[in-house]
């Protein structure tokens, strides 16, 4: 029977936009053992894999949680000696890093974890992280996409250098690896110029797994060409469908299975173990939003400055097309076509994120996720606690043992690595990544 895939999206505090000021919120900044304790509970809810996005830039703005962020690769490395088998993945940009880099960082962790690491592309879309790089300008869209597409034939090269067998460690023979194993990558093109090799062994999954982010036509094509896991935004049905459909048919158009580019949509869940329970959890959240905090962080979704607006009036006019995030996107067209005023908009939509909300009974919040996967909209979920410890707590002791009854997800663990848990093959020497 196919069973969903699960991630945790990794927020220390939580992922509603005032979970931070809960009295009962992990401390948003930096307790390394909130991590230790998330991550430790999601393996007990034997997720496929947690997940640590990161971004280059902050604000001067004082509302937000995630103002102060550990580098991923360096908490993930950590967090792979305090667990055993969930997948861990992290967000790397291809907009300010190196190729070589990337490729050294994640095969380091795929070694560090015995094969449960993932790399999250993106390709940066804050003129904010470009002020951290020595330029006052960002890359239009296309460019930086064409950027990320040579990035990751680099990244993908580089951990081909090694043949399966080339560390012979043969003490009495004088050999420690077999050169004829070894392959220079010699790349040339217009972004990037890679000799390699790389100087590590061969990974334990030979690549790490490729996981992107993107709804525009260039973040689709991407994802279709590299992507074993799609992170989106879908909060209706239709939409869902459709998405998924498509870039399943895009998979198969580059030569790939269809049934190794899982699509993953991200739900925030409020379970109670009954509706009222859940929605007295979700109203506690919501009331601590400050209409201040949620004018700015709307401010800096849509990339204009909302400062002085009527809170209960509409939305100002916002183009769309110059709008760089496709959350973004989604936000100014619900506000649309559902009348919404600013506060609805942030109270509604930004509160997760743009990201689809369950609020209700455990078997609410169950039949919503079984509806969605029987019905070809999604491959399982990246879940998104709302409030942290308190959230995932719930989600694993309630949700989890719920689908486990159902059979629609695992019971333990039956493999060692990322790939394992997500059903997808170990790529071939200079193969595709899938």
């Amino acid at each position: 029977m196919r069973q969903m895939k699960l991630g945790l999206f990794l927020a220390p505090g939580g992922h509603h936009m005032a979970a931070w000021r809960h009295p009962d919120a992990y401390p948003a900044g930096f307790s390394m053992q909130s991590y230790v304790a998330a991550a430790q509970t999601a393996e007990r809810g034997c997720f496929d894999m947690l997940f640590v996005a990161d971004v280059f830039s902050t604000t001067a703005s004082g509302d937000r949680q995630d103002s102060f962020r550990f580098e991923p690769l360096t908490l993930l490395s950590a967090l792979a000696m305090t667990t055993r088998r969930i997948g861990l993945v992290a967000t790397a940009t291809t907009s300010f890093n190196e190729p070589y880099n990337v490729a050294r960082k994640f095969a380091s962790l795929d070694h560090i974890s015995n094969g449960r690491a993932g790399w999250n592309i993106v390709t940066s879309s804050s003129t904010l992280e470009a002020y951290n790089f020595g330029s006052a300008d960002h890359r239009e869209l296309g460019e930086r996409y064409r950027r990320a597409d040579e990035f990751v034939e680099v990244v993908r090269g580089l951990w081909n250098s090694w043949d399966d067998g080339a560390l012979l460690i043969d003490k009495a023979g004088g050999r420690f690896f077999d050169a004829a194993k070894l392959r220079m990558l010699n790349h040339a093109g217009p972004e990037f110029s890679v000799r390699g090799p790389l100087s590590l062994p061969p990974c334990p999954q030979r690549h790490p797994v490729l996981v992107q982010a993107g709804s525009s036509e260039d973040g689709k094509t991407l994802a279709s060409k590299y992507a074993e896991v799609i992170f989106t935004i879908q909060r209706d049905m239709a939409p869902a469908q459709a998405f998924y459909a498509e870039i399943k048919s895009r998979v198969a158009a580059f030569g790939r299975a269809p049934d190794h580019a899982l699509v993953l949509p991200g739900v925030l869940p409020v379970v109670g173990k009954t509706r009222q329970e859940a929605r007295d959890k979700y109203e506690q959240l919501q009331a601590l939003i400050h209409p201040e905090a949620g004018v700015a962080g709307l401010s800096r979704t849509l990339g204009i400055d909302l400062t002085g607006v009527d809170v209960d009036g509409p939305l100002p006019p916002v183009q769309i097309e110059t709008l760089s995030q496709s959350r973004a996107v989604g936000m100014v067209e619900a506000a649309r076509r559902d009348n919404l005023s600013v506060r609805q908009v942030y109270e509604r939509l930004l509160v997760s994120k743009g990201h689809r909300q369950l609020i209700g009974s455990v078997a609410d919040v169950a039949d919503s996720l079984q509806e969605w996967f029987e019905a070809s909209a999604c491959d399982g979920f990246n879940i998104m606690p709302p409030l942290m410890p308190g959230g995932l707590i719930d989600f694993v002791e309630l949700v989890v043992p719920e689908l486990q009854r159902r059979g629609l997800f695992r019971r333990a663990y039956d493999g060692a690595t990322l790939r394992d848990h997500l059903g997808l093959p170990r790529p071939g020497d200079l193969g595709a990544s899938t």
